[in-house]
């Protein structure tokens, strides 16, 4: 034994600390876990915006999937009773308004919406759809491929928001409104005749032009929802957020439908 007791008490203090780091002080205290233990954890679900609190692109889309299927149940209610048409397309604007402006999201008022816009769109459908017949069911697919098209191109990113683009839709957006007010009043005091108004005008023409900048209005205004959608998710939002994005997702395929709909119904006819 070497007789240097600093030689000695280094030597333990190296030798000590050797062994604490191969063995930690309370690891071999620690239970362990079991394969089957280990399996049950890794099988468990992953946590969703309910667990957490927070927002999920996950939870935005089911709650759009629930928003879309109240308004497939609206359009089938509109389809069979087509004078739920009215009543919904005004319950709907007043409802769409209300969410828009509400700075906390409520669900009540969201799946209201949504079913009430869903009567509008069932009954306008029957209606076009027993003028030309098919209509309708085209339009939905050229709708569904119009909103798939627009995510790809989202994901990819080679359509996105621009400080140029949104001052573009800005501008087209306040013209749309003011021209769709304006037909709407020609129309209800009769100052003009055609199924759509002024969009009959010229054989349909100014009507083909005003829908399809509207439809490309509408494919800007699905990006700004998953932009926002992508935002808030990344922000750690509060959970009931995620209805927010289900009701921006709503409305803008709603008009994309709508808007779709209006042009093969113009292209249909005389």
């Amino acid at each position: 034994m070497n007789g240097n007791p600093i030689f000695d008490s280094k030597n333990q203090a190296q030798t000590w600390g050797t062994k604490k780091s191969q063995n930690p002080v309370g690891f071999h205290n620690a239970p362990q876990m079991s394969a089957s233990q280990l399996e049950d954890m890794y099988q468990q679900p992953a946590a969703t915006g309910a667990d957490t609190g927070r927002m999920t692109i996950g939870d935005t889309i089911n709650k759009t999937i629930i928003t879309l299927a109240l308004v497939a149940v609206g359009a089938g209610l509109g389809w069979i009773m087509p004078m739920l048409m009215l009543p919904g397309a005004i319950v709907g604007l007043v409802l769409g308004l209300v969410n828009a402006f509400k700075k906390q999201p409520s669900p009540p008022l969201i799946l209201a919406y949504a079913l009430a816009q869903g009567a509008f769109l069932g009954g306008l459908s029957m209606f076009l759809n027993s003028l030309y017949p098919g209509v309708a069911i085209q339009a939905l697919v050229a709708s569904l491929a119009v909103a798939g098209t627009t995510l790809a191109l989202y994901r990819s990113g080679k359509y996105r928001m621009s400080p140029k683009l949104n001052k573009m839709f800005f501008i087209a957006m306040i013209g749309m409104i003011v021209f769709s007010l304006l037909n709407f009043v020609l129309m209800m005091t009769g100052a003009i005749e055609g199924m759509f108004g002024l969009r009959s005008a010229g054989g349909g023409m100014l009507g083909l032009v005003i829908g399809v900048l509207a439809v490309l209005l509408a494919t800007y205004a699905l990006v700004s929802d998953f932009t926002m959608i992508e935002d808030l998710s990344n922000r750690g939002a509060p959970a009931i957020m995620a209805w927010r994005g289900a009701f921006g997702l709503t409305m803008t395929l709603v008009w994309m439908y709508v808007e779709i709909l209006r042009i093969l119904s113009i292209l249909r006819g005389d």
